[in-house]
C-alpha cells in the first residue's frame, strides 16, 4: 500500500477495508464469464476529521466500515464486469457519495489469474474533485 493518508494536520483520518475476498463474476475471456473467481478488495479512504468532533464517540461523526463493507458486496455481486478497472471505479464512486470521503483508494487483485503469481490487478485513487471535474 502507498503512503499514509492520515494526516492530523490537515484534518484527514484513515478508514479502510482490508483483504476481503469475494466471488466475482469478472473478465473478458468466456471461461469467466461461466464461473465465479476470487477477488481481493482493498478500499482506503481520507475522511473529513473535524476539530470539534475528535474524542467524541458517536456513530454519526464517522464514516461506516460496515457500511463501505456492504456497498463493495453488492456491486461486486451485481453482475458481470469485464475489467478489474471498472471494478474498481464503481468501488470508489460508491466510497465518494458521502461527502466526508475526501479519497478513495481502491485495489482490485484477481487471486487465481496465474500459476505463478499470488495476484494479479489494478490500484486507483479518486478524490471528491475528481467528481466535480466531470
Amino acid at each position: 500500500m502507498a503512503a499514509t493518508i492520515a494526516d492530523r494536520a490537515a484534518g484527514v483520518r484513515h478508514v479502510f477495508l482490508r483483504d476481503m475476498v469475494l466471488s466475482a463474476r469478472i473478465g473478458i475471456y468466456p471461461h469467466e464469464h461461466a464461473a465465479t473467481q476470487r477477488v481481493r478488495i482493498n478500499v482506503d479512504l481520507g475522511v473529513d476529521d473535524s476539530e470539534e468532533a475528535i474524542g467524541r464517540d458517536e456513530l454519526p461523526r464517522v464514516v461506516d466500515y460496515e457500511k463501505i463493507a456492504n456497498a463493495v458486496r453488492g456491486i461486486v455481486g451485481a453482475g458481470h464486469v469485464r475489467l478489474a478497472e471498472t471494478l474498481a471505479e464503481r468501488i470508489a464512486t460508491a466510497c465518494l457519495a458521502d461527502k466526508r470521503v475526501r479519497l478513495a483508494r481502491v485495489r482490485v487483485e484477481k487471486l487465481d489469474i496465474f500459476a505463478d503469481a499470488a495476484a494479479a490487478g489494478v490500484e486507483i485513487e479518486r478524490h471528491q474533485r475528481d467528481l466535480s471535474t466531470s
